[in-house]
């Protein structure tokens, strides 16, 4: 049976569950390697920790907003069904579109693909073994998120803390490196800094921070989701920012930003330095590492297959999708579907291109969500809104500017990648009116 909001699913996954997921799917690989690129392009620590701090206040912005929508509208599907409300049937199948031919793809394939090249540092794999290993990984936590909601989430919270703690104590324990020094932080701006430069190191840099709006896609199983939901994204968003920060910040620490900029795997540099780790800061970084990737791969499974199983319950994909396992309550063909798409990529490397330069794609339909907050407020006043957007308008508004700036910035100084984005994101119209002939005929 449905409940108040339309939902078929059981309400069983708690507050920390859902902050676990936020702060799951963000932390991920990226912060063992983004400083690096970002030190690459701004060179000079003040620009560098701007970067981080204004990607920090940007995901904060949009986790602030939308959390408006989720406790007003707690639905399968997050952005989803935000989009959905807020125009209609076409940008909310766009939107689906999009998780479904890369997004969801891209992230379940490379999380596993990272996870497996780091395992093979205990358990040495050749290219082939990293794929096939890559792909049992998938099928692994496919397996685990059909079993149900709360299996899922007990493992995915046992893992988010341990690499939340891992990746804090990295952060800290940097400011004991050897060759470490506070000099590092002098001539800390650039005679003229480049706002272009610095748009361009910030779309990296919200990549590492994405993920604050998943738990949104799992609102039809979350418990007390108008007090529960607003207050997971926004706490989420507010960890996964403080760990960042303290970890560049001892980065910056251990290594001048010239060194830095020269790391490619900084993480391991930077544990190599600490005395405390000794020889065995390689060790400590793969296991982080790991730990990492099999946490975000959980997480991602949980959030992405919602989504398609959101997309089928309201009529815009194949119905079987919205299928509901009677006996582990779970929507286990949005789940095999999922686990199928990420295996897909495994085997196809040349995917993978396509999905780095995919990275911006999702952002114009964060901003559309983060706009309907605006659209919704004036066309439906009587909406119950258990939370209201701190700062309004203006918190939005942040957001909204910063997607813009962001985005316009992309289609100028790389407007072959961005426009291959764009291309495929709109290539989903013509699917949406040809499945529209196909139901007016049946």
């Amino acid at each position: 049976m449905a409940d108040q909001w339309g939902e078929r699913m059981p309400r069983s996954v708690g507050l920390l569950q859902t902050i676990a997921v936020s702060v799951g799917v963000a932390i991920g690989s990226g912060i063992f390697r983004v400083p690096a690129t970002v030190a690459a392009q701004l060179q000079a620590p003040g620009p560098i920790l701007l970067c981080w701090v204004l990607g920090g206040i940007v995901a904060l912005c949009g986790a602030l907003t939308v959390a408006e929508l989720a406790g007003a509208l707690p639905r399968s599907g997050g952005i989803f069904a935000y989009l959905l409300e807020s125009y209609g049937p076409l940008p909310a199948f766009l939107f689906g579109w999009t998780e479904l031919v890369v997004i969801r793809a891209a992230a379940l394939g490379a999380i596993a693909t990272i996870f497996a090249e780091y395992l093979g540092y205990f358990v040495p794999l050749s290219g082939a073994q990293v794929r096939y290993t890559a792909a049992l990984a998938i099928v692994l936590i496919g397996a685990i998120n059909y079993l149900g909601v709360q299996r899922a989430a007990a493992v995915l919270g046992a893992t988010t803390a341990v690499k939340y703690a891992l990746l804090l104590a990295l952060g800290l324990l940097a400011f004991t490196a050897r060759g470490g020094s506070v000099a590092h932080f002098t001539a800390a701006w650039p005679a003229v800094l480049s706002l272009s430069a610095l748009a361009s190191a910030l779309i990296p840099v919200l990549w590492t921070y994405d993920g604050w709006a998943d738990p949104a896609s799992m609102a039809g199983e979350i418990s007390n989701p108008q007090r529960n939901l607003p207050l997971a994204l926004i706490t989420g968003a507010a960890c996964v920012m403080l760990v960042y920060l303290v970890v560049n910040v001892g980065f910056l620490y251990a290594l001048a930003p010239g060194q830095m900029a020269g790391a490619k795997l900084i993480a391991a540099t930077v544990a190599g330095r600490i005395p405390l780790l000794g020889g065995a800061g390689a060790a400590v970084i793969a296991a982080a590492v790991v730990i990492s990737a099999f946490s975000g791969l959980n997480a991602s499974m949980m959030t992405g297959s919602r989504i398609f199983f959101a997309m089928a319950d309201r009529g815009l994909f194949f119905h079987l999708a919205a299928r509901v396992s009677p006996r582990f309550n779970s929507p286990s063909v949005a789940i095999c579907l999922a686990s199928v798409l990420g295996v897909i990529y495994v085997v196809q490397n040349d995917f993978a291109q396509l999905a780095d330069k995919f990275i911006l794609g999702i952002w114009p339909f964060y901003a559309l969500a983060v706009a309907g907050v605006f659209i919704l407020r004036r066309r439906r006043p009587d909406l119950v809104r258990p939370y209201r957007v701190w700062g309004y308008p203006w918190i939005p508004a942040v957001f909204l500017a910063a997607s813009a700036f962001m985005v316009l910035n992309a289609l100028l100084t790389d407007p072959r990648n961005s426009g291959i984005t764009f291309a495929v994101i709109l290539a989903g119209v013509p699917v949406f009116w040809l499945r529209g002939r196909m139901l007016r005929r049946d």
